[in-house]
């Protein structure tokens, strides 16, 4: 009897011992969620230290640099980044030059770099309060960004011209908070930060991107009422 019933108590804990020490089967990952549709246009709300920014982005003309950008919003790539850098151009009407901002290459934070749409084949040129996407050479472009203060032909793709002529990739413009993009141009600089040709160009307190958020288009005027 009484080998019975250490028997009996030994078996129940034999079988705990036995499933406590089994290996556990990790859930499976549940999948990501699919990515909300694009339509012509999108808009992206982009909140910094300084207030709004609201940018109307073609994906219709340029659908490959539009959805790279939304990925970065909607992945939340941008949140907690910066406008790090302030062009500001000696010529032509004043405010002249460009804002920068993104990733600046975080590994954490870039995915990988899309293909390049070129001025002449989108048709968006580089207009006062255009944004446009930073690169190296074309096809390198992943999170970082500008937005045109003033009309910069230059960085339009030309043929005709020698070297590297592809320009940037431009893909829409800002419709709302312009007074904030002229904050962070007239931020002050570090004259001894940056390296090469954006020496002295680098915002001194970068200014903060706390988030980037798609925005519904607003909703058309009720109709007239009828006389």
């Amino acid at each position: 009897m009484t080998n019975r019933f250490a028997a009996a108590l030994l078996l129940p804990l034999a079988l705990a011992t036995a499933a406590h020490a089994a290996p556990q089967r990790k859930k499976p990952a549940p999948p990501p969620p699919k990515p909300l549709p694009i339509g012509d246009t999108v808009r992206i709300a982009l909140t910094t230290d300084l207030g709004v920014i609201t940018l109307e982005l073609d994906h219709k003309h340029a659908p490959i640099t539009t959805e790279n950008f939304v990925a970065y919003v909607d992945q939340k790539r941008f949140d907690g980044t910066v406008f790090y850098r302030a062009l500001r151009l000696p010529w032509g009407d004043a405010p002249n030059g460009l804002i920068q901002g993104g990733t600046q290459n975080d590994p954490k934070r870039i995915l990988k770099p899309i293909a390049h749409e070129p001025t002449t084949q989108t048709g968006i040129l580089h207009k006062a309060w255009t944004i446009s996407m930073a690169r190296y050479d074309p096809g390198t472009a992943t999170g970082d960004f500008s937005i045109m203060l003033g009309d910069q032909p230059a960085l339009d793709a030309d043929p005709k011209a020698s070297g590297d002529n592809a320009g940037y990739a431009a893909f829409g413009h800002v419709i709302d908070g312009k007074d904030v993009v002229l904050k962070i141009y007239n931020a002050p600089v570090d004259p001894a930060k940056g390296e090469g040709g954006m020496k002295g160009q680098m915002i001194a307190a970068p200014i903060k991107i706390i988030s980037a958020k798609r925005v519904l288009d607003p909703a058309p005027p009720p109709p007239a009422p009828q006389p």
